[in-house]
């Protein structure tokens, strides 16, 4: 339902229960607040999750609660008593004192609404009710030149923050010219101000969520958590120094998604695996083949393996007590702690391009792959090729120092 403000649409939003009681609203809400997952409210309140996100998208994550009249406003009955007051001629202080009110409280409800000779009780009621009713009309869908150039910002994927930061900088003083930020994400998610602003633009947010989250941190789910991590520090030196053979780094290069493979890069020698992953990409799908590439190494030289903090690793424990590898775990958004097997990766986008669908190669197709990689000649190595100085260190026995 649309209603029609000063020529300016404004939308009356009529939210559906989609089956949940008023006491199950709240707490949705409550929870969504906290910043807990659909799945986690789907749980509590024992329903699929997939109704809650429609409860919560059909208003933009803005809650939209219904209009109720503050306690220090005029009632209903305080308006007949003033327009009773004024057909008898009373004064303004003496309607005031029976109101138990401020006379200026009075004065002003009279002016506002037509003077002593044209003020009713019902309209005036009415017109107080419409004027405190929320959202106002939008700042941006008043101002078209104003919408114009947040749109356009948004287009060029700027934050609301940096729109109005930059507006309040480009036109210092014009008010008519600048807005909050949280008016323009208000515009952008809640329902009830859409025609301010086009929608389509939260696809040009970094998030790029038609729903609002809550302010608030996102509450921890437990799911993906990575129990009883050993963190790269407690690594033992030498491999950081990578004086002993046999210290691996691993990852997984994504495809077109779900698709991936699994990558291993000896830190010494910088000899390549490849594994594929046909099952996926979860953690109970990566364990059984890391755990059969790491046994395929001879047991000289698997003596750890370092990954980052994806959660297909999640069953670590299982691949240490199945192969004797202990792993170990980057610090978060640390990618430059396993180089080696970053810039491996970096190398294997020659083959396999992040547009591709990795599940159509084989373990055979893999292994070609690697095989001329591994032939590479490499600087660091003196221009020999891993291939080389792989073959050096199960001939020898020996550490390799580079």
């Amino acid at each position: 339902m649309h209603h029609l403000v000063d020529d300016h649409v404004v939308m009356e939003v009529h939210v559906r229960d989609y089956g949940f009681s008023a006491v199950q609203q709240d707490e949705i809400w409550r929870r969504w607040r906290e910043g807990e997952s659909f799945n986690s409210m789907g749980r509590a309140l024992g329903s699929p999750m997939h109704r809650i996100r429609a409860f919560l998208a059909q208003s933009g994550g803005v809650r939209t609660t219904p209009q109720r009249r503050a306690g220090r406003h005029l009632t209903p009955a305080d308006r007949e008593e003033i327009s009773r007051g004024l057909a008898v001629g009373d004064s303004a202080r003496q309607m005031a004192r029976r109101l138990g009110r401020a006379a200026s409280t009075v004065s002003r409800e009279i002016a506002r609404n037509g003077g002593r000779e044209r003020y009713r009780a019902a309209p005036a009621d009415m017109e107080a009710y419409q004027r405190a009713r929320r959202p106002k009309v939008a700042k941006l869908s008043q101002l078209p030149a104003l919408r114009a150039i947040v749109e356009e910002k948004l287009r060029l994927h700027w934050s609301p923050e940096q729109v109005s930061g930059w507006l309040r900088r480009r036109f210092p003083g014009d008010v008519a010219m600048q807005v909050s930020h949280e008016a323009i994400y208000l515009a952008l998610f809640d329902p009830r101000r859409r025609a301010a602003i086009d929608r389509a633009l939260t696809q040009r947010l970094r998030t790029g969520r038609p729903i609002r989250r809550p302010k608030g941190a996102r509450k921890p789910s437990g799911r993906g958590i990575i129990r009883d991590m050993v963190p790269i520090s407690a690594r033992p030196v030498e491999i950081e120094d990578r004086v002993i053979a046999g210290h691996w780094e691993g990852d997984l290069v994504m495809g077109i998604r779900p698709s991936a493979i699994g990558t291993l890069v000896e830190r010494t020698s910088r000899y390549t695996a490849l594994m594929a992953l046909p099952d996926g990409i979860k953690a109970q799908q990566v364990r059984p083949h890391l755990t059969r590439s790491i046994l395929g190494i001879p047991k000289q030289l698997r003596r750890s393996l370092t990954w980052d903090r994806g959660r297909e690793m999640a069953e670590h424990r299982d691949f240490t007590a199945a192969t004797g590898v202990p792993v170990y775990f980057c610090k978060p958004r640390s990618p430059w702690q396993r180089g080696t097997n970053e810039n491996t990766n970096r190398l294997l986008r020659q083959y396999l391009p992040k547009g591709a669908d990795l599940r159509k190669l084989s373990q055979a197709d893999l292994d070609g792959i690697a095989e001329e990689l591994n032939h590479r000649p490499r600087k660091i190595l003196g221009y020999r090729s891993p291939a080389e100085a792989y073959a050096g260190l199960l001939n020898s026995g020996d550490a390799l120092t580079v």
